[in-house]
C-alpha cells in the first residue's frame, strides 16, 4: 500500500480503510478524516455535470426546511444584520434566500457557479458549508482561507454527514457519489476546533456549528 499525504492535516498515511469496485479509501490517524486519493477524483467536466442534476430552488419547502436544520440554531446565535457568505452556494440562493429573509446579507462563492475569490478579502460574522466540504480537494487550505476570513467569535456552519465506522461506511449512500472525496467523523471535527481555536458545537449528527475563539 502506498502512502499518501492526509488532504486535511497533510499527514503521511498508507492506511486503507475500505474499497470498492469505483474507489480507494484512505484514513488518517491523525485528523480522522477519510479521503479519496487523486487518482480517483473526476475531472472538472465531470464533477460539474453531476452537479448540474442537483435541484436546491429556494422555494422548494422540503429543501428549505432541509436547510432550516442548519439556519434555525445559527440564527439563534447570531446578532441582527449580521454579514455572512456561503461557500460552496451552488447554482441556486435557497440557504442566502432563508437568512436573507432574517435581516441577514449573505455572499455567495462557488467554484462553478459563483467563483468570486475578492470575497477572501472580506470578513464574515459567519460562514455557511452545507453539503460542501465531502466535496473539497484542499480542506487543509480551504479551512485555513475560512477561518482566516471569519471574525473573532463568528460562526461556521457545516452540513455534512460523518462517518460511523467500517461496516456503516461499507453500506453508506455518501460513498456512491463520486463527487464525494472527503468524509468527516466527529473526531475530525474536534481536530478542527483544537487546529483552529474554536468551540465545537455538534447540533446534530450533520450539523455541526464552530465558533472561533
Amino acid at each position: 500500500m502506498m502512502k499518501y499525504n492526509c488532504s486535511l492535516c497533510l499527514s503521511e498515511t498508507d492506511n486503507l480503510f475500505f474499497t470498492d469496485r469505483n474507489r480507494h479509501y484512505i484514513s488518517c490517524d491523525h485528523c480522522g478524516l477519510i479521503f479519496v486519493p487523486q487518482d480517483f477524483w473526476l475531472n472538472a467536466v465531470e464533477e460539474k455535470a453531476v452537479y448540474d442534476l442537483h435541484e436546491n430552488s429556494p422555494h422548494d419547502q422540503g429543501y428549505r426546511n432541509f436547510l432550516s436544520r442548519l439556519t434555525t440554531p445559527l440564527s439563534e446565535k447570531l446578532k441582527p444584520q449580521q454579514k455572512g457568505l456561503d461557500f460552496g452556494c451552488g447554482p441556486g440562493p435557497a440557504l442566502p434566500t432563508l437568512l436573507e429573509e432574517q435581516g441577514h446579507q449573505v455572499d455567495r462563492f462557488d467554484l462553478h457557479y459563483h467563483n468570486d475569490p475578492t470575497i477572501f478579502g472580506n470578513r464574515y460574522d459567519f460562514i455557511c458549508a452545507t453539503e460542501v466540504l465531502e466535496h473539497l480537494q484542499a480542506p487543509n487550505s480551504e479551512f485555513t482561507k475560512l477561518f482566516s476570513i471569519l471574525k473573532p467569535g463568528g460562526w461556521l456552519g457545516i452540513m455534512t454527514k460523518l462517518v460511523i465506522d467500517r461496516q456503516a461506511f461499507s453500506k453508506w449512500h455518501y460513498i456512491r457519489d463520486l463527487t464525494h472525496i472527503c468524509f468527516y467523523s466527529h473526531g475530525t471535527f474536534e481536530y478542527l476546533a483544537h487546529r483552529f481555536n474554536a468551540e465545537l458545537n455538534v447540533v446534530a449528527n450533520d450539523v455541526i456549528l464552530l465558533r472561533k475563539k
